[in-house]
């Protein structure tokens, strides 16, 4: 009883660290959006400016001047999308967030494999991190297991996730119990696929197909 109170203390401790991660991500989203919509507008106004001057400038110096400084707002428009873009690539760092979920997780050991190469769609690398939680919550619940292993794998035409433990399986059904209904729902979303294998430990195999995701 203690250590479920103990993975409890641990889960409302987790839920409240990643309120305040969605929190910050949701203002670093909010200011690369602001300096869009903002620096941006203004740069591209003074790049047209610029150029319209040098159609009409008569004096080569002023000319040349014009050209100089267009090619520095153009460089400095180029800068701030690149920045806008990483901001907004970087929101959310899927490994590093899956990590942050195992150090968490006290209740058996995780071996954890991650090799996912391209960047994922935001809302995705949210479907997997709730995934996996939800999967170490079922193991702390429900599971006698020692060890659990969670496998990341990327290949040309979809994501695959493997969450496996080695504990010993009762009797389940898909359609009881909010946690795996909600993992099914989430993959459906992304047109992937679910499927539960009960052979030696419990395990949760998941694809989701890439061409949904561009």
């Amino acid at each position: 009883m203690s250590r479920l109170l103990e993975e409890q203390k641990r889960d409302l401790i987790a839920r409240q660290d990643d309120e305040l991660a969605i929190a910050t991500l949701n203002e670093r989203n909010r200011i690369a959006r602001e300096i869009h919509d903002n620096v941006g507008h203004l740069l591209s106004g003074s790049i047209l400016q610029t150029a319209a001057l040098q159609t009409v400038a008569k004096d080569k110096g002023i000319k040349e001047g014009l050209e100089t400084l267009n090619r520095t707002l153009t460089q400095a428009m180029d800068n701030i999308r690149q920045s806008v873009h990483d901001i907004y690539d970087q929101s959310i760092d899927l490994n590093l967030e899956i990590e942050k979920i195992i150090d968490r997780f006290q209740f058996c050991e995780v071996r954890y494999d991650y090799s996912f190469n391209s960047n994922q769609d935001k809302k995705l690398k949210y479907a997997f991190i709730a995934i996996v939680k939800e999967a170490l919550a079922n193991v702390a619940k429900h599971s006698d297991a020692t060890y659990v292993s969670i496998t990341f794998r990327e290949h040309p035409a979809f994501y695959q996730l493997v969450i496996k433990d080695n504990g010993h399986v009762k009797e389940y059904r898909t359609d009881e119990g909010l946690g795996l209904k909600n993992m099914a729902d989430r993959v459906e979303s992304f047109h992937g696929h679910m499927n539960i294998s009960v052979d030696q430990g419990f395990q949760i195999f998941i694809t989701i197909p890439k061409e949904k995701q561009e």
